[in-house]
């Protein structure tokens, strides 16, 4: 959530900022209601002024004797009327509030500006794609027939988008997810955590899921509780209401959960396979930190995305979102987009975010440096470290053999018994 006081005092620059990010025109019920709210708490604090100078010539009165009736009855009245007017201005910070909590960060000045996907900015690629002597399939084919993917079945229990995992198909799921939560918390010193897949209102809230995206969301029926769509949200609401230590920061998490997503708006995208599902797995990179580190820290929470991908030696591209095409809650996002044979490009694999203090503001995340220090609010950082589903995808496509078998990458083969080969 954005500072009320920053959009006041630069609501020419944070307008042109909302522009960029598609949202023009959206401060301009904001500012008309900041400055009718601003208008009634002066005219309160005149009435209060007004009601204890009256109330101190009251007590002269009595003091004197005198009938101090008239004076006490324009007492009350005040008081009625400042009743009316703490309930107007109350009103008027509910929808300011609303406002705010549906306006997304403002970008960093080093974002490239631009309307979509196609004004990101290519800032690096590790590993060479594959030339293949034979025409390579989808995973989508390769899975069904290794016997490791089953949509059908799949289909069959929950719908569409859901895929069911079978024999060295789910063997491989496990495997990367140990592999990933080994190399973050072994070489990257990140602190495993294993959250609840539940979560309340708050927690989505804090995050920036809610209000606004709430139909992408999976909410219980009858409860105030959400299905993660990510464990960002269960792993940065741990501080939510709390104030820490700054001498403690910065903190380091990584979670393994299974993500649920309503994918509404995607109809069309990526329907085949496991790219867009509304159920897969995902080890999530988390970072609390100080409000001067932040941007060092995504850097860093980059590269320790990108290890993975070096380990299990699939090409990747680094890619710098422009305003017109990063997360709600993000300042600054870099995605890696891993090659994928069937589609001759690269696709997303993990998306790694400073959010700056946003998302802490919501969440009232706050810090301070040391004792008698200002309290400031902490930044947040999160990063898939990667997606679980997408990853068997693409060793599927960048491994397979001419036979229809697929090699295992070499990093994950102590995770599968030794296994060198899916056959």
């Amino acid at each position: 959530m954005l500072d009320a006081k920053i959009i006041r005092a630069n609501h020419q620059q944070v307008e042109e900022a909302l522009r960029n990010r598609n949202m023009p025109g959206a401060l301009e019920n904001f500012l008309n209601l900041d400055e009718e709210r601003r208008k009634l708490l002066t005219q309160v604090e005149e009435i209060k002024g007004f009601r204890n100078k009256a109330s101190q010539e009251v007590g002269a009165l009595k003091k004197k004797g005198q009938d101090a009736a008239e004076l006490m009855e324009k007492v009350r009245q005040t008081g009625q009327e400042i009743k009316t007017l703490d309930e107007k201005i109350k009103e008027i910070e509910t929808k300011l509030n609303k406002i705010l909590l549906n306006i997304p960060n403002i970008p960093h000045e080093s974002v490239p500006v631009g309307a979509d996907e196609n004004s990101n900015l290519e800032v690096r690629r590790w590993g060479e794609p594959r030339q293949f002597t034979f025409e390579p399939q989808a995973h989508w084919d390769i899975g069904p027939n290794l016997d490791v993917l089953d949509f059908e079945r799949a289909a069959k229990l929950s719908g569409a988008r859901f895929t069911v995992y079978k024999g060295w198909g789910a063997r491989l799921e496990r495997a990367i997810i140990n592999f990933y939560l080994d190399i973050h918390t072994g070489e990257h010193g990140y602190r495993e955590v294993f959250p609840p897949f539940m979560v309340n209102g708050e927690c989505m809230l804090g995050t920036g899921q809610l209000p606004k995206f709430a139909e992408d969301m999976f909410k219980i029926e009858g409860r105030e509780m959400y299905m993660v769509p990510t464990a960002e949200v269960p792993l940065t609401n741990l501080y939510r209401e709390e104030i820490i230590d700054g001498q403690d920061l910065p903190f380091y998490m990584t979670a393994y959960t299974a993500c649920f997503r309503a994918e509404a708006g995607s109809h069309g995208r990526d329907t085949r396979g496991l790219i867009r599902q509304h159920q897969f797995n995902k080890v999530e990179l988390v970072k609390i930190v100080a409000a001067d580190s932040s941007y060092d820290e995504l850097e860093k929470l980059t590269r320790d995305a990108e290890r993975v991908l070096q380990l299990l030696e699939l090409p990747y591209r680094v890619m710098l979102l422009c305003t017109g095409d990063m997360g709600f809650s993000s300042a600054k996002t870099y995605d890696l987009e891993v090659w994928m044979p069937s589609y001759n490009d690269y696709k997303e694999i993990s998306s790694c975010s400073n959010c700056e203090d946003f998302q802490a503001r919501r969440a009232n995340i706050r810090y301070r440096s040391a004792r008698g220090e200002k309290l400031q609010y902490a930044h947040t950082l999160n990063g898939s470290g990667v997606a679980i589903g997408r990853t068997v995808a693409a060793i599927l496509e960048n491994y397979q053999q001419e036979d229809g078998s697929v090699l295992v990458p070499k990093v994950l083969r102590p995770y599968m018994g030794g296994l060198e080969l899916i056959k």
